[in-house]
């Protein structure tokens, strides 16, 4: 991956965009993507929409959210202590002995989540494995609520502490790869393209609240009114002890990029890309999604009259912890498949089913 872009996925990477909290997020894309498209907005819903050739035909619409899971401030009891509610899909046994960042007007605040130790628990409370999140407290260091006061208020959102680390020499792990391995790979699609005579409209959409319910793909897909959407996600990667092949398919790092198929999926689109990467030479892996995805491609395929979708993941690891972990190939080689296939789509192009 050349160093400007894995600059620009790591500082994805280190900047928080908790659901409903993105602003940072797409303040980030703006800057980095100014130079290559023609136009830039933000819709009242938050999301970034970064378009190439707006007039071109047909208009295609490129997903990747940009918002993360994350906690929420709900409560500061009287010795300073935070309690708090989940943000998207947590796990509450994941979180106890995490560091987080309490994200406050005047600043980011760090925290650790604490939990009563196991030498203090009564017999009948060691080893139940259920962790209910009203167990949990976030410990930011105060001497007591008014202290703590002084330094987050009610309603702050609360991530993972950010930051990416290598592991071995194409492994990157970091809280937030789900999905922002996504949001780079859109937007790398689209610089990919910007140099070339494409003949559709391509946009490019960091998509905000997804994990809330696929919200923000819903309202730009509306306000783009695209013939054709690809959203860009991550999967479960199954080349683990943790997993069951029957259950998710066989998918494992570095061996490309996934292409779904089924019934969320229009099948002329899954068919061109699955063609683009054999002629191109790009590696994949097929995934079978036996029903609606839970990704924007669900809300784009709805929108309107319809717009004819397709879903390409990102196999990942131990997705909703704080220790994601994915392929910079797989990465890298993602962003060029959507981008190649795209640059084979113009007014002729049907897609409608046969």
């Amino acid at each position: 991956m050349r160093d400007e872009s894995l600059k620009f996925l790591q500082s994805l990477l280190e900047t928080p965009s908790v659901s409903g909290f993105e602003q940072p997020v797409g303040r980030l894309v703006h800057k980095r993507m100014k130079p290559v498209a023609d136009e830039i907005t933000t819709d009242v819903h938050g999301n970034t929409i970064v378009c190439i050739n707006p007039k071109g035909t047909p208009r295609i619409m490129l997903s990747g959210h940009c918002d993360q899971i994350g906690l929420m401030v709900r409560h500061i009891d009287d010795q300073g202590y935070l309690y708090f509610g989940s943000v998207g899909g947590i796990d509450p046994t994941v979180l106890p002995g995490s560091r987080v960042t309490v994200y406050n007007k005047n600043g980011p605040v760090n925290g650790v989540i604490g939990r009563k130790p196991i030498h203090l628990m009564k017999q009948e409370e060691r080893g139940q494995g259920k962790v209910e999140l009203t167990d949990l407290w976030i410990d930011i260091g105060a001497k007591d609520k008014a202290d703590a006061g002084k330094r987050v208020s009610i309603a702050d959102p609360v991530s993972y502490t950010l930051g990416l680390q290598r592991l071995g020499t194409d492994q990157i792990t970091s809280p937030g790869l789900d999905d922002k391995v996504g949001l780079f790979v859109v937007m790398e699609a689209l610089r990919l393209l910007a140099d070339r005579r494409i003949k559709c409209g391509l946009f490019a959409v960091a998509s905000v609240q997804e994990e809330l319910g696929l919200r923000g793909a819903r309202t730009s897909c509306y306000g783009i009114d695209p013939l054709v959407g690809i959203a860009v996600d991550v999967t479960h990667a199954t080349d683990n002890p943790g997993a069951d092949k029957r259950v998710a398919g066989d998918l494992a790092l570095g061996k490309g990029p996934v292409i779904e198929v089924g019934a969320n999926i229009n099948k002329v689109l899954s068919d061109l890309l699955i063609d683009t990467a054999k002629k191109k030479k790009i590696s994949y892996q097929l995934s079978a999604a036996p029903v609606a995805t839970g990704t924007d491609a669900n809300a784009m395929q709805i929108s309107r009259g319809g717009v004819a979708t397709a879903l390409v993941s990102v196999p990942n690891r131990y997705m909703h912890t704080q220790v994601e972990v994915v392929s910079l190939t797989d990465i890298e080689i993602c962003a060029k498949l959507v981008a190649e296939t795209v640059a084979r789509i113009d007014a002729k192009t049907s897609f409608i089913p046969t």
